[in-house]
């Protein structure tokens, strides 16, 4: 994945919280949605609660004006996309957002929010280890790049540039479907492999893959590969939850799926990098999984 090196960066839309942590314990609510954050916190035993405001709102931490400064000053091109990580995913945040903003009526822009460690946010404090999310209560996407170093050595993705964007694409699903109330078609349905929750997150994966079918016409990225493409599959399938199951404790319970299977997740990514259309990711029809 190249970015054209002229193209003007927004770091305006990356909060950048690195060493200003926040939070208290582990606890993440109010509908937070991500790529592996309820996964994760089932395994380590840990409740996720839902709806309303979040558990515990309390704001977003200062963080830390010099690393904010920094990513200001450091980020402005797509040269810097080509060179630095976190300017990397402020070019995709860009490209991701000028994409909605085209194509979805009344799309407002949600920052994306770095942290390192724990941060706060309005559906509790969460760590690292929930990897990923959106937190519907603030409209702010959530993420420590440490997630990407854990995405290779811990879930066995082989990495790479898109596979970063595909996590980011993902997440800004989620925005997308808040702004939409696709949310609330959900309720209660949380397990299963025909889950509300399920078919929200697989939705999500579609909604990645249609940006990806558009990202060059954002104006931000100058070319994605079949290389590229394939990294973004495989991390797809990294966090399945029959693959990561199979991974903790060597066997898969359906009844217990909150995000969908690999093969699932490469199959709604795929429809929508197909089609490159929204509308073709209406996981919540009639025999859609």
């Amino acid at each position: 994945m190249r970015f054209r090196p002229g193209a003007r960066l927004d770091p305006g839309q990356v909060q950048d919280g690195r060493g200003g942590g926040g939070g208290r314990g582990l606890a993440v609510g109010g509908g937070a949605t991500g790529i592996i954050v309820v996964i994760v916190l089932a395994l380590l035993g840990v409740g996720v609660p839902g709806g309303g405001s979040g558990t515990d709102p309390v704001g977003l931490g200062s963080g830390d004006n010099g690393t904010a400064a920094q990513l200001s000053s450091a980020c402005r091109t797509g040269s810097d996309a080509n060179q630095r990580e976190d300017c990397r995913i402020v070019g995709v945040v860009n490209s991701v957002q000028a994409y909605w903003d085209g194509n979805l009526v009344g799309y407002t822009k949600a920052p994306t929010r770095f942290f390192s460690g724990r941060t706060s946010t309005a559906c509790g404090p969460a760590t690292a280890d929930v990897g990923p999310f959106y937190c519907p209560g603030d409209k702010t996407v959530y993420i420590d790049l440490s997630f990407y170093d854990e995405l290779r050595t811990r879930f066995g993705a082989r990495g790479g540039p898109f596979a970063e964007a595909y996590v980011i694409a993902h997440e800004y699903g989620h925005h997308v479907q808040d702004l939409m109330g696709t949310d609330d078609r959900v309720g209660n349905d949380r397990q299963g492999e025909k889950s509300g929750s399920v078919r929200l997150e697989l939705q999500a994966d579609c909604y990645a893959g249609v940006w990806a079918a558009n990202a060059v016409d954002t104006g931000f990225i100058e070319s994605l590969s079949q290389a590229d493409i394939a990294d973004g599959l495989d991390a797809a399938a990294a966090v399945g939850d029959d693959r990561i199951q199979r991974k903790v404790s060597g066997r898969v319970d359906k009844e217990t799926w909150t995000h969908g299977s690999a093969a699932e997740r490469q199959k709604w990514f795929e429809t929508g990098y197909r089609t490159g259309a929204a509308n073709r990711c209406d996981t919540f029809a009639a025999g859609a999984l």
